[in-house]
């Protein structure tokens, strides 16, 4: 093969497994076992008091769909705090070797998605955009970008992973578009920029590529007038000192021109700090490694019952359970046999039936839960 990547093939046959599982399988087969369990996929047994973003359903689904089992699953863009996020019941030899991938779908996304979610909560009325997608594996670009938006993020740049999840890309000029027309010559390289795409890509010229930002934003502003839309900041760190003060001063000389309409969007290694103190004199946001880089919520698949009774190994509770959300935002966890909380709501849903997927997917149903679970359990200490 050309490039490291383990073929779609692999994961719908299985093949993406680690090994102990194919010699598990055979092990059980030489036994003449095929017990019916139910198994749970959990981050903490218990609540904890931090909520998680689960993401990676859809794809967890299609890794399943077409196996002779049952499968319970929280919605997409749920927040979680304990007990089981996804719950599969059937023979266990059918599904044992999809258990690497199955982690790895819900892990990786739900990661990234809380992330998002993070940077979102901390410039709610901001344009915030996924920039990310050049620090992973491309192969997973696609995934980064959709639960990216299921964090409720606004856009993204990864054009591929457009093609994939069927939303188109965005983005305008990096600073190797201004460079390759020379120093001093930025107005050279907005106004190509602007004779060259289509009209439907806004016109954001980058300004911090030579000289101080404020004096690129006012000569952007002179040669591209009033076709101009926004102005990016994407000033390194160790380069831009006060940066607040920074925009300040450009929204100012802005102001002062008339020019109040022209938005100010920022970039450059940003997270859910930077937007805090930026997000009343920014308009829009590029936030990339926060996300994309985030670490992978660490689940585990273990049996809770076997036959129909309890099981579990050492540290892991038995039983097949539940999980609510009360009115208050509280999450809970109950064995499913039993009542839950008097005001609470069962978030485990059915997601396969005997092999059939039996529900729908959509990015925006998704980011939509998202955004309301958060103000419901105030995730990230709230908005404001």
């Amino acid at each position: 093969m050309t490039f490291d990547v383990v073929p779609p093939e692999a994961i719908e046959s299985g093949r993406a497994t680690d090994a102990y599982f194919e010699r598990t399988e055979t092990t059980l087969e030489f036994a003449g076992k095929n017990p019916r369990v139910v198994a749970e996929v959990t981050a903490d047994q218990f609540p904890t008091g931090g909520f998680e973003l689960l993401a990676g359903v859809k794809d967890a689904a299609h890794l399943l769909e077409g196996l002779p089992v049952d499968v319970d699953a929280l919605p997409e863009g749920t927040l979680f705090d304990g007990g089981p996020v996804l719950r599969i019941e059937g023979n266990y030899r059918e599904f044992a070797r999809y258990e690497t991938s199955l982690l790895g779908f819900l892990s990786h996304a739900s990661g990234v998605a809380t992330a998002a979610l993070e940077a979102r909560r901390a410039a709610p009325d901001s344009q915030v955009l996924s920039f990310g997608a050049r620090h992973v594996h491309p192969s997973i670009a696609a995934m980064v970008e959709r639960s990216a938006l299921v964090g409720g993020l606004d856009g993204f740049s990864h054009v591929a992973a457009g093609d994939v999840i069927d939303r188109e890309a965005g983005g305008t000029m990096p600073h190797a578009l201004v460079i390759c027309f020379g120093r001093g010559n930025q107005e050279a390289a907005w106004r190509a920029f602007d004779d060259a795409v289509d009209e439907d890509v806004p016109r954001v010229a980058l300004c911090d590529t030579y000289s101080d930002e404020k004096d690129e934003v006012l000569r952007a502003v002179d040669e591209l007038g009033e076709d101009l839309d926004s102005v990016r900041l994407d000033t390194t760190g160790s380069r831009r000192g006060d940066f607040r003060h920074i925009v300040r001063e450009i929204r100012w000389e802005l102001d002062a021109r008339g020019r109040g309409d022209v938005d100010v969007f920022l970039s450059g290694g940003l997270g859910p700090t930077e937007l805090r103190a930026l997000r009343d004199v920014a308009d829009g946001f590029g936030v990339g490694s926060h996300v994309s880089n985030a670490d992978p919520v660490d689940f585990a698949l273990d049996i809770v019952e076997v036959g129909g009774e309890p099981a579990a190994k050492r540290g892991k509770l038995s039983g097949k359970k539940d999980v609510y959300r009360t009115r208050d935002g509280g999450h809970h966890v109950g064995l499913a046999a039993r009542p839950g909380p008097t005001d609470g709501t069962s978030l485990l849903d059915p997601l396969i039936r005997d092999g059939e997927l039996v529900r729908s997917f959509s990015i925006e149903d998704a980011a939509d839960r998202a955004l309301d679970d958060a103000e419901r359990v105030e995730f990230g200490g709230g908005a404001e």
